[in-house]
């Protein structure tokens, strides 16, 4: 069984007991959270979407909030001494998904 869901405006394929890094949810660690935003479900080969999933729901825990890796973001102008180098670390939060309820 899995399903497809939107998660903070992105899609997931999750399955029971997964692991995903999804970009920074509110709550600490150990919060259960819950997602309502359920796309399609599998089930026994039997495929639910659209309106059929009305209640459906995909239920996770939060297990922590981390980071992500460094990105290098380099701007230069040639003949003009203009150099600028910047760095970004992208937050985000590791879930587990403890079950899907169709």
């Amino acid at each position: 069984m899995y399903a497809i869901v939107d998660i903070a405006g992105q899609q997931f394929k999750v399955a029971k007991d997964q692991q995903i890094f999804v970009h920074r949810l509110q709550g600490d660690e150990g919060a259960s959270i819950e997602f309502d935003k359920v796309l399609l479900a599998e089930n026994e080969g039997k495929f639910s979407l659209g309106s059929a999933l009305s209640g459906a729901k995909v239920s996770a825990t939060i297990l922590s909030h981390v980071k992500g890796e460094k990105v290098l973001v380099f701007k230069k102008k040639r003949r003009k001494g203009y150099k600028k180098k910047n760095g970004h670390r992208q937050q985000f939060t590791k879930i587990a998904i403890t079950g899907i309820t169709l």
